[in-house]
């Protein structure tokens, strides 16, 4: 009788095991024709066959489900698969599909961030974050640069807490992107290109290319310590955003990007003195960097210093003469005190000696007005569609009874 119930029970066993065998054929074939829904209804439909299946046949359906799952873009329920059939070999001293996964896990992390691409392209940006932050997880030692890109997309998504949570991880690494970059001049076109470290190499050797060289990207951490003091500062606590600021300047003293950012800090705090300190700090690290003397123009303008303000717009336009910001903030300090002169001139009576005062408050303002005009037409030049440099100028023309000019202008704000 004993005899009789094991036969059974080996028959029974030997049956499930050529179903298994069967199914997860079917479902093979499936998955090599790219039929990942039918697949994953074939492997639903053999689920509880699975439960107490041999290892072999176990990690053979996992590794099915986790390919199927990977090409409906469901990637954490595919990671899952993969690790219960690495899992499921690991404890039968088995590799068929753990070579398999290993082998393919390059091109998960691919469609992974494709996927993400995607949905930044929708903007669909805290999803790409989730598929970011998942394709960081696969490698966290080589894949901080998807983290970085997780926390953009979390900002983009308005998502603050994760991205304070990724930069915070980025900033404890001392993770800053920087890559190396490979660039050539072409002999014949005396053009430069950019090319990859291999196509470098060979171009060494060849005569078509010349001025050879290596330069790496700016770093990143700048932009992470920014955005980690914004978001404090955006959470209402500043002390954790100053103390961020502060902790990464003690590394990088001169670093021109990280002094901005403390500078765009204390701007936002309302202490335009400290951020105007701040600025000529940086004016002695970058003493080129139009962009600096043109915040330090708005500083001093705010501040109604004139003509401090005056200087810094005119080195920014020195340094950087097509800026349009600068031309239309230096017009503006320059108009500073006109309402006053109009005021005064508003208050006189009709005297003689009023109207001689009058005269001269007229030719002050007048004064203001023709300071301010190269300026404004030098900005026309170089965007001749800049409306409000435009009228600007129109009304200026106007108001000094300059009628060919004022005409001119008007002509050509109406052709916009």
């Amino acid at each position: 009788m004993k005899t009789y119930y094991s036969l059974i029970l080996i028959l029974l066993v030997a049956f499930a095991a050529m179903a298994q065998k069967k199914e997860l054929k079917a479902a093979q074939k499936l998955v090599d024709a790219a039929s990942y829904e039918q697949a994953l209804a074939s492997l639903e439909s053999i689920k509880s066959l699975i439960e107490n299946a041999e290892p072999k046949y176990s990690s053979h359906y996992y590794y099915l489900l986790g390919v199927s799952k990977q090409g409906t873009k469901s990637y954490d329920e595919a990671i899952s698969a993969y690790e219960k059939a690495k899992s499921i070999e690991q404890s039968a001293k088995i590799n068929k599909y753990t070579s398999l996964i290993d082998g393919v896990s390059n091109q998960l992390t691919t469609d992974i961030i494709n996927s993400a691409v995607e949905l930044n392209g929708n903007d669909k940006f805290s999803d790409a974050a989730k598929l970011l932050h998942l394709a960081y997880s696969l490698d966290k030692a080589n894949n901080l640069d998807y983290l970085y890109y997780a926390a953009s997309s979390a900002v983009n998504g308005g998502d603050y807490d994760n991205a304070l949570n990724y930069y915070m991880t980025l900033k404890e690494k001392n993770y800053t992107g920087i890559t190396k970059k490979f660039f050539v001049t072409e002999v014949a076109s005396g053009e430069d290109l950019e090319v990859d470290e291999t196509t470098y190499t060979i171009y060494k050797k060849s005569k078509d290319f010349t001025n050879l060289r290596e330069d790496f990207t700016e770093s990143r951490l700048p932009e992470i310590v920014k955005n980690i003091a914004l978001i404090h500062v955006a959470n209402g606590d500043n002390d954790a955003a100053m103390e961020a600021v502060k902790d990464a300047r003690k590394l990088s003293p001169k670093d021109v990007g990280l002094i901005l950012t403390e500078a765009d800090l204390y701007i936002k705090l309302g202490d335009e003195v400290r951020f105007g300190t701040l600025m000529q700090e940086a004016i002695a690290q970058d003493p080129n960097n139009a962009i600096l003397y043109y915040n330090l123009g708005v500083v001093n303008g705010n501040e109604g210093n004139r003509d401090a303000a005056i200087d810094y717009y005119k080195k920014a336009i020195e340094l950087d003469p097509t800026y349009e910001a600068t031309y239309l903030n230096l017009s503006s300090v320059i108009f500073d005190g006109e309402a006053d002169i109009v005021d005064q001139m508003n208050s006189l009576g009709t005297s003689a000696a009023d109207n001689r005062k009058y005269d001269q408050l007229k030719a002050k303002r007048e004064g203001l007005f023709l300071e301010a005009v190269p300026y404004l037409e030098q900005l026309v030049k170089i965007n001749p569609n800049n409306k409000d440099a435009i009228t600007t100028l129109k009304n200026i023309f106007g108001t000094i009874g300059d009628t060919a000019n004022f005409k001119k202008y008007r002509d050509m704000l109406e052709t916009l």
